[in-house]
């Protein structure tokens, strides 16, 4: 195994040359292309099956992995290469990238999907989930291409499917003590964690972790709204309308590079796609519980103005129209969470009766 490793990395480490001399003259197009049957979009049975099983560790399991990857060439030949020493098979989806992850990664042996442009995390999760639905599989393993999982953990990760113990497992940076996290990151994700721990009904204590193992049957479940970073919150609410049990595992993190975007943008990036996930899955609460506070503050403004009127035989005119607009608005916004509830309740149950 180790020299099988080494003589790929030494090629890998060829390659890169060849890739750095290609990017010297960028106004010649790159060699490095991936097979065309792999270009999205792809259906489940168009996807090769890998028969050389010499990788695994235990032939009897069949473990696929999946890596949505942007730009990651400086570590995804690494990530593919350690993840098949664990899986049967790793995807790769390439999400639009510009540079050479995606040659890479086949390099590697990944199998690649590619996007021709850059549609986001979820989008590309997606796209790997729909091309391996139909494929007969004990568990599946999502991880990100930057290198801050180690795929030799992935044997933690999907012990408790292999069991039959879970349907959702996450790695949690938060359950080991190991794992130095920039204090930054620790309470945008503890925010991130009661915002999504309420609305789904489902607690984690790393509600943002790319590390996850899937049974066959949550895969089946998997379907996203989300396209971008907020598509592991969305997991939370799909292991909830499913009923699908979930639990945590301790993994190590590594922070090896710079974020690509400043940790605060991010951050609200991700809250702004969490709020549009709230807003889909939960409407009721996202419009009726603010529209019930505007409500009632405009009712006890209309209380205060009748009662000054008593007192004083004068009526605030501002107070007077502060206290109609909050009334009008907190009875409009009830309104809507209503009737987008019961849209989305039979919209659900319209989808599961068609559904096989």
């Amino acid at each position: 195994m180790s020299t099988q490793v080494t003589s790929r990395i030494d090629e890998l480490n060829r390659l890169g040359e060849e890739t750095n001399s290609d990017l010297m003259h960028p106004t010649e197009p790159s060699r490095h292309a991936v097979s065309p049957h792999l270009t999205y979009p792809l259906h489940c049975n168009d996807l090769p099956r890998r028969n050389d099983l010499s990788r695994r560790n235990d032939p009897t399991r069949r473990i696929l992995v999946l890596i949505p990857a942007y730009n990651e060439e400086r570590f995804i030949a690494s990530v593919v290469l350690k993840a098949l020493r664990q899986a049967s098979e790793v995807i790769v989806i390439d999400d639009g990238s510009s540079d050479e992850t995606a040659y890479l990664a086949e390099a590697a042996g990944a199998y690649v999907i590619r996007h021709q442009q850059n549609k986001g995390k979820g989008a590309a999760l997606q796209t790997g989930i729909h091309a391996i639905r139909c494929r007969e599989l004990d568990v599946v393993v999502v991880l990100d291409a930057d290198c801050q999982h180690c795929p030799e953990e992935l044997d933690k990760v999907v012990a408790p499917v292999l069991m039959g113990k879970s349907d959702i497992v996450i790695g949690s940076r938060y359950l080991g003590n190991d794992n130095q996290v920039p204090w930054s990151r620790i309470w945008g994700h503890r925010l991130f964690n009661l915002i999504i721990r309420v609305t789904s009904g489902v607690n984690a204590t790393d509600s943002q972790s790319g590390f996850r193992a899937f049974s066959p049957i949550a895969l089946q479940a998997l379907s996203f709204q989300s396209k971008s970073f907020s598509v592991e919150s969305e997991m939370q609410f799909i292991a909830s309308e499913n009923k699908l049990r979930l639990t945590e595992v301790p993994i190590t993190i590594q922070y090896n590079d710079k974020p690509k975007r400043p940790v605060v943008t991010h951050g609200f990036y991700v809250l702004n796609g969490v709020f549009q996930l709230i807003s889909q899955m939960r409407p009721l609460l996202f419009f009726g519980l603010p529209s019930l506070l505007f409500f009632l503050i405009g009712l006890g403004l209309g209380v205060a103005v009748v009662s000054i009127y008593q007192h004083i035989q004068q009526v605030e005119v501002g107070y007077a129209m502060l206290s109609i607009l909050l009334t009008v608005e907190g009875m409009l916004g009830m309104a809507i969470g209503i009737v987008l509830h019961f849209i989305r309740k039979l919209l659900l149950e319209f989808r599961n009766q068609f559904t096989p």
